[in-house]
This record gives C-alpha cells, structure tokens and sequence, in this order.
C-alpha cells in the first residue's frame, strides 16, 4: 500500500502508530527525539500519545 505523502499529521492524534514510518517521522519532530526514542517509548508506556508525552518528560 502507498502512504498518501499529503497527510500531514496522524488521523488519531490520541495514539501514536510506530508501525508508520511517516508517523515515526511525525512524532519525532514533535517531540524532538528519535524515532527508536518513540518506539521505546510505546514500548514502555503504551501508544497513547500522552502517556508517550509523559514517558519522554515532554
């Protein structure tokens, strides 16, 4: 499947999908980390993106 290169931000903003590397993308440069940071950081908290925001200290 082709990724639509005009989304410009998650469809839930609620969760994070680490299984999306423009999410991966996303995500990193919102909260200014790497994406393996992001993916530890479900990994450990869950995808919600306020548990994540929080696991990160952001």
């Amino acid at each position: 499947m082709v990724d639509n290169l005009n989304i410009k931000q998650p469809k839930d903003p609620k969760t994070i999908n680490t299984h999306e590397e423009w999410e991966l993308d996303y995500w990193s440069k919102k909260f200014g980390v790497t994406k393996e940071q992001i993916k530890q950081a479900v990994k450990a908290a869950g995808n919600s993106t306020e548990k994540v925001k929080n696991h990160l200290g952001k």
